[in-house]
């Protein structure tokens, strides 16, 4: 069997390295295989979330890749593509020849493929793997599909169905419908009046209102843009956005542009399950991702996804190696109170007083709420002068980077890692962003628990992205938001950061 020969020859490779391997290769590969032979669906947790730099799991789907005999796909972004390429595969294919046993050779192609009836491997991105899906291109159709970094896919398939009306959409209807230019301009001019009148937020973003819909809804009735005329009007401009507007189960909402005096409307379903349902029963898939559910089963993610019955299996990280030290300050005010400002920054002050004086590496405080980043970082840079930067790449070695929650995702990797991490609140979705809220009235709508199944999960996975770095350093991390021990909640976050050495002060001893 391919389990047998994949477990051999994986073993044979790892033994000629000679370095420290993922300890979990050689079961991930079996899985992988097993997956490969019988056609059936795995997740796979690996607990090696997006941006690690410990990502060797990958051995353990490109060895039964490439010994499968048949055709499959691997689905990831463009940079991982370009290590499996040009380090991993190679890396392979040179040890072919030492392999217990050799590997086909197999022709590796990139999409769209120079010949479609080729029997090699695959490689795709999301974005054209989705489309590929969504517009039933039988090509991929029963082929074994691997998707790596699938800590990411909701945010694939979320960005995919969200369609846009931008600002200069505006001009092209008009040339479409020279004749309803009056209407067009009324319409834009209406919904920039109502729109501007919502008071500023940080996010720049507003729910449509039911006013608002119903003037967007006179403008569809006026151009006969309705969704009994989709055949009928598949020809024109953005059609499928307004055929989308028009849908049920539908997050709609603007992003202002104030200084252009500008707005753009989105629209994007708030359940993805159904969407996917379809392409799950199209071709067998494997789903690896570092955190995607605390629970081995995932049942949470499973439901959110549209997954079915499937294998899964998540690994534990390596507490020999990923080890962090976690300082959890029991004194400090709850975030929502009005001291909490105060005792965070004289907190944050202490904290950095004490890495100084033991370390020349980088300190990074996480920040969700945007009015307090600027606060916090205005009252730091008093003290601690030009060390102190927001939101940048051209920090000091031994600097304080003040950032908030996607900067440092985006960003992590281009920085040493840190032996400090500061996170002054939980990333848990702010009920004040409006996408957020409308998502949790969708939830609250359908009677479900939208914390547990929505704000709690985003956190944990945000949470544990986040602290990538100081894993690999085995530095600090302190977490400033007393909910961690107040709530009871707090234990699945501690799960997720786990493994953990709790510590109850701080001092320089823990920067040695």
């Amino acid at each position: 069997m391919i389990e047998v020969e994949v477990h051999q020859s994986l073993l044979h490779f790892l033994r000629l390295q000679n370095q420290p391997h993922w300890p979990h290769n050689l079961t991930m590969a079996r899985l992988v295989a097993r997956a490969l032979r019988l056609g059936r669906s795995a997740l796979i947790q690996t607990a090696s979330p997006p941006g690690s730099r410990n990502q060797q799991y990958q051995l353990s789907y490109l060895l039964p890749i490439l010994m499968w005999p048949r055709k499959t796909i691997l689905v990831a972004p463009q940079s991982v593509q370009e290590h499996l390429i040009t380090v991993e595969i190679p890396k392979l294919l040179a040890s072919n020849s030492n392999l217990g046993s050799s590997l086909p050779k197999k022709v590796i192609q990139t999409y769209p493929p120079q010949n479609p009836d080729f029997n090699g491997l695959l490689l795709m991105k999301p974005e054209a793997w989705l489309v590929s899906q969504w517009q039933n291109d039988h090509f991929c159709e029963g082929i074994p599909t691997i998707i790596d970094w699938a800590d990411d896919l909701e945010t694939w398939v979320q960005n995919y169905l969200t369609t846009s009306f931008l600002p200069t959409h505006w001009n092209q209807l008009m040339e479409v419908y020279p004749d309803q230019a009056d209407l067009i301009r009324e319409t834009r001019v209406n919904l920039t009046r109502s729109l501007f009148q919502h008071p500023a937020n940080p996010y720049s973003c507003y729910l449509v209102e039911q006013h608002e819909q119903q003037v967007l809804q006179n403008l569809i009735e006026g151009l006969s843009l309705s969704r009994r005329n989709k055949e009928l009007q598949s020809h024109h401009l953005h059609h499928n956005f307004w055929f989308q507007w028009q849908s049920n189960g539908r997050l709609r909402w603007a992003e202002i542009h104030r200084q252009r005096g500008t707005f753009s409307l989105y629209c994007t379903p708030y359940d993805l399950s159904e969407a996917l349902k379809n392409i799950w029963a199209k071709q067998p898939v494997v789903i690896i991702g570092g955190a995607l559910d605390l629970e081995t089963k995932a049942d949470s993610y499973r439901q959110m996804m549209g997954l079915g019955d499937l294998t899964c299996v998540k690994f534990s990280p390596d507490s020999h190696h990923e080890m962090i030290q976690l300082y959890l300050p029991n004194s400090l005010p709850m975030p929502n109170t009005p001291q909490f400002q105060g005792a965070l920054i004289a907190e944050t002050r202490t904290l950095l007083q004490i890495s100084s004086s033991a370390t020349n590496r980088l300190t990074v405080l996480i920040i969700g709420d945007v009015p307090l980043k600027s606060q916090v970082g205005t009252a730091l840079a008093s003290e601690f002068g030009s060390r102190v930067q927001v939101e940048t790449v051209a920090v000091e070695e031994n600097g304080v980077l003040i950032t908030g929650w996607e900067f440092w995702q985006q960003h992590q990797r281009e920085f040493k890692a840190p032996k400090l991490l500061i996170i002054t609140t939980l990333p848990l979705p702010s009920l004040e962003h409006p996408l957020v809220s409308g998502r949790v009235n969708y939830y609250k709508q359908q009677g479900l628990d939208w914390f547990r199944l929505y704000l709690l999960p985003k956190a944990l996975q945000d949470l544990q992205r986040a602290i990538v770095s100081v894993r690999e350093s085995q530095g600090v991390v302190a977490i400033l938001d007393s909910r961690v021990i107040r709530r009871s909640y707090g234990q699945q976050i501690l799960t997720a950061l786990s493994p953990f050495a709790k510590i109850d002060y701080l001092d320089t001893t823990c920067f040695i």
